[in-house]
């Protein structure tokens, strides 16, 4: 899994790679190198251009006894097994969101990394309508707190399903690194 920051133009601020498979390290030093030179369509909010946050999934498999890579625009575990037409929600900055950027948390002793895990609610034209903590690894880090903060008065591009906008109930891992 990877998130990264896109600019008003479509390029990458900062990228993030996350909770690779066991013995995917070349796919994941792979999808870091592309990252830093990958270009995106801008994000549009209001038919503006808009900074977002973009997350999305990249699986590696053999099937027939051929490689198949596949790239998602969501992180929903449920989603990507039946590999739906699914794009998720991307939070924005700007345009009235409270969402500004990810903050790691302020109060944690020891430098780790870890996820904080939320289920959103998001209604088909962007507006959080609910936010829940379900988990955070490690437990007991407060990454699952500082997420809330972070997401709390978030607006979005809402997820889409077969090219139309859709509500969408999803679990999103957000990823904290120092």
């Amino acid at each position: 899994m990877f998130c990264c920051g896109i600019t008003t133009s479509g390029g990458i601020l900062w990228s993030r790679t996350y909770r690779a498979t066991p013995g995917g390290a070349a796919l994941k030093a792979e999808l870091e190198r592309c990252l830093e030179k990958a270009r995106f369509s801008p994000a549009v909010y209001e038919h503006q251009p808009i900074q977002a946050v973009y997350f999305g999934t990249v699986v590696f498999g053999v099937v027939d006894n051929k490689p198949r890579l596949r790239i998602f625009g969501n992180q929903e575990i449920s989603e990507l097994l039946k590999e739906n037409d699914f794009i998720g929600p991307q939070p924005i900055i700007g345009a009235g969101s409270k969402f500004t950027a990810l903050h790691y948390p302020e109060n944690i002793s020891v430098v780790i990394s870890g996820l904080g895990y939320l289920v959103l609610k998001i209604d088909d034209a962007g507006n959080l309508q609910d936010l829940q903590i379900m988990a955070e690894d490690p437990p007991l880090s407060g990454f699952g707190s500082v997420a809330a903060v972070d997401f709390h008065g978030a607006k979005f591009i809402p997820a889409f399903r077969d090219g139309d906008p859709v509500s969408s109930n999803i679990t999103l891992p957000v990823f904290y690194e120092p």
